[in-house]
């Protein structure tokens, strides 16, 4: 199937899950995952009416951010893989939004190259809701989120926009409920804590996403859905997006 016929059968899909939840569909964005796929499946998307998209490295996405915007200017770029300190300069020219921010001092690097750049960067925080060693993000029950939350009022050229999650993968989607409700759940609490509306839950990957959504998503990340399957060397696989 085609990248566009694809994208259609996720937005119905999507559709079908808001409407069981009973929610807007329009309060859903779809953000493509196009890491490791080439400039072109971006730019056949972007032909399908898909403007979010999704990548996991700085530096792969730099290799085809020129090809993409000599095409198209239509897409925005959200980084959501982990980040380390001594790139963040580099996200924060490349990206229009940092998704997987899970330090204080990535937050500080992101907003003093934001402030460099004289521009204002969304960030997502995110929240390692498994305590899984191998998986980016803070712990839910940290001093260093309650810290990073408090920070905002200083990081003055970063918005703090909601959380992130990638929950413990398992075969059966319902497997993933738990994480996307305690996401929820600590983003209410936040919210009420620190006054700030942390409106986003990035939250929900190709095969869960419909759960993801009954939970309170508001963005789903799906890529090899819409893609197609990726090749990872074997010591290098991730959970499918």
């Amino acid at each position: 199937m085609s990248i566009a016929s694809n994208l259609a059968e996720i937005r119905e899909r999507i559709a079908l899950a808001a409407k069981k939840a009973v929610r807007d569909p329009r309060g859903i964005a779809l953000m493509a995952v196009s890491k490791t796929h080439p400039a072109s499946a971006i730019l056949e998307a972007i032909g399908a009416g898909q403007t979010l998209f999704g990548e996991n490295k700085v530096q792969e996405f730099a290799g085809k951010r020129d090809a993409v915007l000599a095409a198209s200017k239509a897409g925005t770029f959200h980084l959501i893989g982990h980040l380390q300190s001594n790139k963040a300069a580099r996200a924060a020219e490349l990206f229009d939004s940092v998704d997987s921010v899970d330090s204080l001092r990535l937050a500080e690097r992101l907003n003093d190259a934001a402030t460099r750049l004289d521009r204002k960067l969304d960030v997502l925080i995110e929240i390692n809701v498994g305590g899984e060693e191998a998986k980016s993000g803070l712990d839910p029950k940290s001093d260093e989120l309650l810290t990073l939350l408090d920070a905002q009022a200083r990081l003055t050229n970063l918005t703090f926009r909601g959380f992130m999650t990638v929950p413990p993968f398992t075969e059966d989607p319902e497997g993933a409920r738990g994480g996307f409700a305690q996401l929820r759940e600590l983003r209410d609490r936040m919210s009420a804590r620190n006054g700030l509306p942390l409106a986003e839950l990035s939250m929900g990957m190709s095969h869960d996403f419909e759960v993801a959504i009954e939970e309170g998503s508001t963005c789903v990340r799906v890529g090899t859905a819409i893609f197609g399957t990726r090749n990872y060397p074997a010591s290098n696989k991730e959970p499918a997006q």
